[in-house]
């Protein structure tokens, strides 16, 4: 049974109907999602409700799964507490509760999103956005992860006029907080990029991508991952321009990057110790996985493209899905290094791939071929 089969029937044992009119008066339940009356509640934790099947089944596969039961507290009537000290105590723990919602749904909603999954991001970037108003209020900064969410989201559906509203939004909270982070100010001029890039404006693309970079290095550095997101999309977007040396010099950084960032974190792994699942979180995986395949795939495409950044960048996809506990992904990834690696004078990186092609095979129960590992 499939993934999406077992989550559909999974879905219709969640939830049961409502019926509005039980309500008292002047309550009205409403629609996770779209906010109109709402005639389904999730039977599991029996806090959140739906206008349909539909929108019960998006919200589920998007965020629901992962925090139905941090909702019940939160989301349950305040009880009565005599004392001060209790209801300090009650109120600091929703707080906490509520924080780290924000955080999970946060993650939840990035991940997706670098995984291409557009549609699915929408519930988790949407939960978020609602609890840190209830958090911090409606104009508060903490409310422009969500909005940058939501932004690359809709630029991702082509619904390019809803982003737009949601980077005003962020843009404006941003221009009236003085105080605002390094950080903030990065995550706000990569997704005004990517808008920028959606329309075709490049130009405007590009300057919002050098301050994206300009902010990033400032708080992270040059030469961090973070920061060479950023060299990532200014690449792509010179590759628009058929500025293809320009675009070539970029993808070299962040391959460089992402490869001393994954060596480092390899060179802590030795034989018989525990894997590396949690050196990075699931959505700085996912953009990783992107950003690299992307990158191979151009470079691949073009028979000037220099064999060595191939390598670099092959070598880089292994090791991160041997470092994400995934040894069938690393050996699909280091045989092609491998390959790759054989075709340049600068042997270099042969001896650490055949390396990783050895410790991925053991950790799959397989031993690579001769052709896999030849002499070094």
């Amino acid at each position: 049974m499939s993934s999406i089969t077992r989550s559909k029937s999974h879905i219709s044992v969640l939830t049961s109907a409502i019926n509005p009119l039980a309500n008292p008066k002047g309550a009205k339940k409403l629609c996770e999602l779209c906010q109109n009356l709402a005639y389904l509640q999730c039977t599991k934790c029996r806090v959140t409700f739906y206008c349909d099947k539909e929108h019960q089944q998006a919200d589920w596969v998007g965020i629901h799964e992962k925090i139905c039961q941090l909702l019940i507290p939160i989301r349950t009537a305040t009880p009565f507490h005599s004392l001060k000290a209790d209801r300090d105590h009650h109120r600091a723990q929703i707080l906490h509760r509520q924080e780290e919602l924000i955080e999970i749904s946060r993650a939840v909603a990035q991940k997706k999103l670098f995984e291409g999954k557009y549609q699915e991001s929408l519930p988790a970037a949407q939960l978020s956005l609602r609890c840190a108003m209830d958090v911090y209020g409606p104009s508060a900064v903490q409310l422009v992860p969500a909005y940058l969410l939501l932004a690359e989201a809709n630029v991702g559906l082509g619904s390019l006029a809803q982003a737009e509203g949601y980077l005003s939004q962020a843009e404006w909270t941003v221009m009236k907080t003085p105080e605002c982070s390094q950080i903030v100010r990065h995550q706000l001029h990569r997704n005004l990029g990517r808008l920028y890039t959606a329309t075709e404006n490049l130009e405007g693309a590009l300057l919002h991508f050098a301050n994206d970079v300009y902010y990033a290095s400032e708080e992270y550095g040059l030469d961090n991952i973070v920061t060479c997101g950023g060299y990532f999309l200014m690449a792509n977007v010179f590759i628009k321009q058929e500025k293809m040396d320009i675009a070539s010099s970029l993808y070299t950084e962040v391959a460089s990057t992402w490869h001393s960032h994954l060596t480092k974190l390899l060179e802590t792994h030795t034989p018989g110790s525990m894997m590396l699942e949690h050196s990075f979180d699931e959505a700085q995986q996912a953009e990783a996985d992107q950003m690299l395949r992307a990158m191979l795939k151009v470079q691949e495409s073009s028979p000037k493209q220099a064999t060595a950044q191939n390598t670099l960048v092959a070598h880089s996809l292994a090791m991160l899905w041997f470092l994400g506990g995934s040894p069938g992904k690393a050996l699909e990834f280091g045989r092609k290094a491998l390959q790759s690696s054989q075709l340049v004078p600068d042997h270099s990186l042969t001896e650490p791939i055949q390396s990783l092609l050895q410790l991925a095979a053991e950790r799959g129960h397989t031993l690579p071929s001769q052709a896999d590992c030849p002499p070094a």
